[in-house]
């Protein structure tokens, strides 16, 4: 007989139980519909692993909706197996080609169906599906790179041969790149289809999937890895396709012919790269020190001969069209920009908030309107090269504190002049969105006026925060309407509202851009 006590215990053990599978699916269910959105499928190579590839593609399915499952001539009902499935694309070959040749077919199918990324992984069920969030997660973190799977190794037992192999794998990889990685031979990862170079002239076999990242990194892709489980069956019940002597031989071979590449095609390419980024650099410097000292500040010290409202108006009107200029005319180098602008979204003054990525978030959010001030920091505020311009420009430190600033901004407002700001207060190292302060919120009460939302996509890749030299990247920049804030809320609820919807939007826009890097 069970007791209350013990049967209330049941239930609770019950509900619990229920509450972890719900939260499991959702959480499946949420990667699932991240993959989709940033154009991610699941690319799987197999031949003759009857036993084990419903259980994979069972995995996959669990998490991907969008599975590509290449049969690589197999001849042991591995076919029938794919049949039973009626939601995933099998790409069917009439003869076993290779591993390499099945993962080119693979591609060009992605390819044509619009994906973007695809994540590879083996059908003989070593690799585990619970492990594609953390490859979801990488392609957020770094759009358009290379990610590896990083086979974890304290938790499994690997031949001496195949410690060997990777060992000598990744030695030839860093001879020919330069770059050190700690697992090249992993067969599970995510590659950005767009950026693979010459994957549909790369060899047949195992050591193609060495050959596309040998190819990434002399194109400059980023390659970067992420720790994974692997799962290796013992001895008797192994299913491997490999041949020792004739693949470790083409493997030899392909390494002595990237070697001889490294030097005459790889090596040309990463110093052409180091030397443009090197004049992107130069050059932007360049012009900023031209334009500092033999435009802005002599055309400042000019407009503010005779001072005024409307010597201020030409400050304004001076650092907006330098910024239009830079950004739409010049172009910031290495920058490729678009935008989206609500028709209405300076119609009135307001309280204008934007993520923070870079140094060249300023100069986008200048070329906007000439109607728009600045709330900066000391060491803005004190520069050298700017510094006489922002003062005219009526430009102030935040360090002067809000309530101290509040007659200064509502003279600006009742001017027409909109307050922009960065609610996280520095640069993020990663481009995600930080924590939000409540500055601009309080500011926006003691206005009463509206917050005007614009996001920044790309400047943090074009220039990082850590970074010293100019990358290649998209830069998007979108503008909203104004929002009114409810005056009967917390700030700390305002704050985190936002916060909240910077994170989801942002997260849209990079899924949608992403899919173009």
């Amino acid at each position: 007989m069970v007791r209350q006590s013990d049967n209330n215990s049941i239930v609770t053990d019950m509900d619990t139980d229920t509450d972890k599978k719900t939260d499991k699916k959702a959480d499946k269910e949420n990667v699932r519909r991240g993959l989709r959105a940033r154009g991610i499928c699941v690319i799987i190579p197999v031949y003759n692993n009857v036993g084990t590839v419903g259980r994979v593609v069972s995995d996959v399915l669990a998490y991907c909706s969008d599975v590509i499952v290449v049969d690589d001539g197999s001849d042991d009902g591995t076919a029938a197996v794919l049949s039973s499935f009626s939601d995933i694309h099998v790409v069917t070959l009439p003869v076993n080609g290779g591993k390499g040749h099945a993962l080119k077919c693979g591609f060009a199918k992605a390819l044509s169906l619009g994906f973007s990324y695809a994540v590879t992984l083996d059908a003989d069920g070593q690799h585990y599906a619970s492990d594609i969030p953390a490859f979801l997660d990488a392609s957020i973190r770094w759009p358009g790179a290379v990610i590896l799977g990083n086979r974890r190794r304290d938790s499994i037992h690997r031949s001496a041969g195949s410690n060997f192999a990777n060992h000598f794998s990744n030695f030839w990889f860093f001879v020919q790149t330069g770059r050190r990685l700690p697992d090249t031979q992993t067969g599970y990862r995510l590659y950005p289809l767009r950026r693979l170079h010459g994957f549909r002239l790369m060899t047949s076999r195992y050591e193609a999937e060495l050959e596309l990242i040998v190819f990434a990194s002399w194109h400059g892709v980023d390659i970067h890895t992420v720790p994974v489980d692997v799962y290796y069956p013992p001895e008797e019940e192994r299913v491997s396709h490999f041949r020792p002597a004739a693949d470790f031989t083409r493997i030899s071979i392909l390494n002595t012919l990237l070697c001889v590449l490294a030097v005459v095609y790889g090596l040309p390419l990463r110093l052409w790269r180091l030397l443009a980024a090197c004049l992107r650099t130069m050059v932007a410097v360049l012009f900023f020190l031209f334009a500092s000292f033999f435009v802005m500040l002599p055309a400042a010290w000019l407009i503010m001969r005779r001072p005024g409202p409307s010597a201020t108006r030409r400050i304004h009107k001076l650092i907006y069209l330098m910024s239009r200029f830079v950004t739409l005319r010049l172009g910031v180098p290495g920058a490729h920009f678009s935008n989206s602008i609500a028709g209405s979204a300076f119609e009135r003054p307001s309280v204008v908030i934007c993520n923070h990525q870079s140094h060249l978030d300023l100069i986008y959010l200048l070329s906007l309107t000439p109607k728009m001030v600045f709330l900066t920091n000391d060491r803005v505020w004190h520069s050298p090269f700017y510094g006489y311009l922002i003062h005219h420009a009526e430009y102030y430190p935040v360090s002067m504190g809000i309530d101290s600033l509040l007659p200064r901004l509502r003279d600006l407002m009742s001017r027409g002049y909109s307050i922009a700001l960065f609610p996280e207060g520095t640069r993020s190292a990663d481009c995600r969105i930080g924590r939000f302060h409540r500055g601009a919120f309080y500011l926006a009460h003691r206005l009463g006026c509206g917050i005007t939302p614009v996001f920044l996509y790309g400047t943090g890749r074009v220039l990082p925060k850590h970074g010293h030299v100019f990358r290649k990247s998209e830069v998007f920049m979108e503008v909203q309407k104004a929002r009114q804030c409810d005056d009967s809320e917390p700030l700390g609820e305002q704050t985190r509202f936002f916060r909240h919807y910077y994170q989801n939007h942002f997260r849209e826009l990079c899924d949608r851009l992403d899919r173009l890097a």
